[in-house]
C-alpha cells in the first residue's frame, strides 16, 4: 500500500459535505459497506441508505438526516479500509464538528450503533435549538481570528451574542449567534478589512450560546452512552489536543456544542507531530481543501468511493 500510516492522519467531515448518492458506489462494491448501511437503517428504524442514495436534497440537507448520513458514510469507508488492511491503523484521527463523533467511533470510543444513536440525538437536539432560538451563521473571509473575536465581542449584547464558531483555516472563519448580532458583526468585519462576509443558509447557530437550550439534554445523552478505550489518538475540536481517555472524549463533545471548532490549530498540532498525509474519510473533499490552506506541502487524499481505494494499491 502506498500510504505510510505512521505519518498519516484520517480526518472526518462535518455538515456541508453531504450529497445525494453519497456512499452508494461503496455499498455496491464492498459487502462491509453495504452491511454498514443496512445496520444504520436497522438502528434508525427507517431507510437512511435510500435517502442518501436517491432521496430529495431538501430531505438530506435537514440536519436531522445530514448528521447521521455523514457519520454512516465515514464509518462505512473506514470499515472498508479496515477490512482491506486489517493490521494497519493511521497515527491519529480528527473530525470537524459532527466529524469528531465519526473519528471517535473509528477510534473505538463507542460502537457504530451507539455512535449512530448519539449522532441522531445530537441532530434532533440541534434542530430543536434552532427552532427554540433561531440564529444565523456567516463565513468571514480574510480576517484574522483575534480581530474577529474583538468584532464579535463588540457586536454582542447581553441578549444578542455572536462568536467565532469554526476556525477553518487562515482566511476562512465562521461566526455564529443571534441574527441581529451576526449582521452587526458582518458589517463590522467588513469595516475591519474582511474581504467578504457571507451569510450561510442555516437557521441553527451551531457552536454558539444559542445551543444552551438543549445543552443539559445533550450532556445527559453523552453521559448515558457507553464509551470504551480509544485504539487510536483523536485530536479534539475544543482544545486541538489529543483526547487522553473516555472522560476527555465525553467532555470534548459536550463542550463542543457551544465552543469553536479549532480546525486550524488541530491541523497545526498534527503536522507538528509529524503528520504529512491527511486522508479525508467519507463524503467530499471540503476538509482536504482546508488542510491544504493550513499546512504547506502535505499530501491530501480522499476515501469515500471505490476509485479512492483503488489508488491506495
Amino acid at each position: 500500500m502506498k500510504l505510510n500510516l505512521q505519518t498519516t492522519a484520517f480526518v472526518f467531515p462535518g455538515q456541508g459535505s453531504q450529497t445525494i448518492g453519497m456512499g452508494k458506489e461503496l455499498a455496491a462494491q464492498y459487502p462491509v459497506a453495504r452491511q454498514t448501511f443496512e445496520e444504520a437503517d436497522s438502528v434508525l428504524g427507517f431507510s437512511l441508505s435510500r435517502l442518501m442514495g436517491e432521496g430529495a436534497a431538501e430531505e438530506l440537507n435537514d440536519t436531522l438526516n445530514t448528521q447521521p448520513a455523514l457519520f454512516v458514510h465515514s464509518l462505512a469507508a473506514h470499515r472498508v479500509f479496515s477490512s482491506l488492511y486489517p493490521s494497519l491503523k493511521p497515527a491519529a484521527l480528527a473530525g470537524h464538528s459532527l466529524g469528531e463523533l465519526s473519528a471517535l467511533a473509528a477510534a473505538g470510543a463507542f460502537s457504530f450503533a451507539d455512535g449512530l444513536r448519539l449522532v441522531r440525538r445530537r441532530a434532533e437536539l440541534m434542530k430543536r435549538a434552532g427552532e427554540l432560538a433561531p440564529g444565523g451563521m456567516a463565513a468571514i473571509l480574510n480576517l484574522d481570528v483575534p480581530t474577529l473575536d474583538k468584532v464579535c465581542a463588540e457586536a454582542s449584547t447581553p441578549d444578542e451574542t455572536v462568536q467565532v464558531a469554526n476556525d477553518n483555516c487562515p482566511g476562512q472563519v465562521v461566526i455564529s449567534g443571534s441574527k441581529p448580532a451576526v449582521e452587526r458583526a458582518m458589517a463590522a468585519a467588513k469595516a475591519a478589512g474582511a474581504k467578504r462576509a457571507l451569510p450561510l443558509a442555516v437557521s441553527i447557530a451551531a457552536h454558539s450560546k444559542l445551543m444552551d437550550s438543549i445543552q443539559a439534554e445533550w450532556n445527559e445523552s453523552v453521559a448515558a452512552a457507553n464509551f470504551t478505550p480509544m485504539q487510536i489518538p483523536v485530536v479534539g475540536n475544543v482544545h486541538a489536543q489529543p483526547l487522553a481517555d473516555e472522560s476527555a472524549a465525553r467532555a470534548d463533545i459536550i463542550a463542543q456544542m457551544q465552543s469553536r471548532v479549532r480546525w486550524t490549530e488541530s491541523v497545526q498540532y498534527l503536522t507538528s507531530s509529524g503528520i504529512t498525509t491527511f486522508v479525508e474519510v467519507g463524503t467530499g473533499t471540503v476538509l482536504g481543501g482546508l488542510v491544504k490552506r493550513v499546512a504547506d506541502g502535505v499530501t491530501v487524499l480522499s476515501l469515500g468511493n471505490p476509485q479512492d481505494f483503488a489508488t491506495l494499491e
